[in-house]
């Protein structure tokens, strides 16, 4: 099966496009590429762009369904022994800043 030629264009601020891009973190970007991405989330629905980062990329869909299902499907998948962080990109997960607060508080420091 051939790869389509996905842009690398993720970052529209059409509102319609920031709801249907996916965030992919823990990503192992030294061995997992772009074609290999393409492949994990094309399942999911018609994919208009990746752009690959160090450590993780986003995923940029054509529907934001299809979006909110790639995120339901691959968070948590363990891919080259990593763990995926997926979720959507306007709707960061609430765990992941009271994760920052609760270390924050442990400190030591209780008096």
């Amino acid at each position: 099966m051939k790869m389509s030629k996905l842009s690398n264009q993720t970052n529209s601020q059409d509102p319609q496009a920031v709801n249907s891009r996916v965030f992919v973190g823990n990503l192992n970007t030294f061995q997992c590429s772009k074609t290999d991405v393409e492949r994990m989330f094309q399942r999911y629905g018609r994919l208009a762009g990746i752009s690959m980062h160090k450590g993780y990329a986003f995923v940029q869909f054509t529907n934001p369904f299809d979006a909110r299902n790639a995120c339901h499907g691959e968070d948590g998948r363990t891919v080259l022994s990593q763990t995926l962080d997926v979720n959507m990109v306007a709707e960061p997960k609430p765990h992941q800043t009271g994760r920052k607060r609760q270390n924050k508080s442990k400190t030591g420091n209780d008096w």
